[in-house]
């Protein structure tokens, strides 16, 4: 008589099937365990993030030109324009604090001595003349530097930046008033040559303004405080380091501010494509002068041509409709360079 088996034991005869190789991957080991600091959910990752937060909001006391960058504590609530506050000027209240990236604007903004509080170089990166300067800068200077992963700089420069494996973070941009601006250029004995912007709300294009202002002679530009781009991490890279040399002054009222430049002596001229006067007739180009400039869409606003002098066009081709207005800045400064050059 047969044996009875185990109740519920499998009567299968014969040795096991194996899986057939699809469990390969989970014999395989999973490489090197990372740093505590690298894994999400860890204390130290989360510290780590915590001190890049810190060391990001945190703004030193400015100790290089004056008139650029404010620290926190001088920044008080309802101050959003320029004023004049014993002497001392107020950020735009719209402004954070900001990361500028790329090799030249880190390395130019780090010469110019613009106050900052972290470098941060992205590991692996490759070493050449910029990034080793802007390491011994930030080492002279005292500023502290910080290798971080791609990842992590991405995060802080933004996901659309091209960084090139390095970004300074900086205090808020600090903006001069109008009139002390037009005060410190007189008081050097040079003939006033600012540009003014109206509406525009793209912070390359005032980038590409302020680079183009350093490169024809300018001495300032001027933004309104409503419906204008300030000084942004956007603004510093376009400009190529030239925001760090070129001061911005901010209107709380661009037409009154106009008006002031006229009572003043300096002539008002708007750039718009419908103007009367054309750029290679303009003869008060070797004038003390504020160039207007209005966005490519709408141009100048109405309120500000009536309180312009004059209002100059730029001949251009018929089959096109308009300029950048970076591109037209750039070209009128030429053309008021080159005549002042003459003189």
């Amino acid at each position: 008589m047969a044996k009875p088996g185990r109740p519920g034991a499998s009567k299968k005869k014969g040795g096991r099937v194996g899986t057939g190789g699809n469990g390969r991957q989970a014999l395989e080991g999973k490489g090197p365990t990372p740093k505590a600091e690298d894994r999400k959910g860890h204390k130290a990752f989360r510290d780590k993030n915590a001190a890049v937060r810190r060391a990001t909001s945190s703004a030193a006391v400015s100790t290089g030109r004056k008139g650029e960058f404010l620290a926190p504590a001088a920044k008080t609530a309802g101050t959003a324009g320029a004023s004049r506050n014993n002497g001392q000027r107020v950020a735009k209240a719209a402004d954070a604090n900001e990361v500028l990236s790329g090799r030249n604007s880190v390395v130019e903004a780090l010469r110019a001595k613009v106050p900052a509080t972290a470098l941060y170089i992205a590991n692996r990166i490759e070493m050449d003349d910029r990034v080793k300067e802007a390491i011994t800068l930030a080492n002279h200077r005292g500023i502290p530097v910080s290798e971080v992963t791609r990842p992590e700089i991405d995060r802080l420069t933004g996901f659309d930046s091209v960084h090139q494996g390095i970004a300074l973070a900086v205090p808020p941009y600090n903006y001069q008033h109008p009139m002390e601006l037009l005060d410190k250029i007189i008081s050097r004995g040079q003939k006033p040559l600012l540009v003014a912007l109206d509406g525009i709300t793209d912070p390359r294009n005032l980038g590409a303004i302020i680079r183009s202002v350093a490169a024809f002679g300018g001495q300032g530009v001027i933004v309104p405080q409503r419906r204008s781009t300030g000084v942004t991490a956007s603004a510093w890279k376009t400009s190529a380091g030239a925001a760090a040399r070129i001061p911005v002054a901010l209107a709380a009222n661009l037409n009154n501010s106009l008006k002031e430049f006229k009572k003043r002596g300096v002539f008002v001229v708007g750039l718009d494509g419908g103007g009367e006067l054309s750029l290679p007739t303009f003869d008060l180009g070797t004038e003390p002068l504020v160039l207007v400039i209005g966005s490519e869409g709408k141009g100048l606003s109405r309120l500000v041509q009536e309180n312009c002098d004059a209002i100059l066009s730029i001949p251009i081709s018929s089959d096109t409709e308009s300029l950048n207005a970076g591109i037209a800045a750039s070209v009128a400064l030429y053309e008021v360079s080159k005549r002042r050059a003459k003189r």
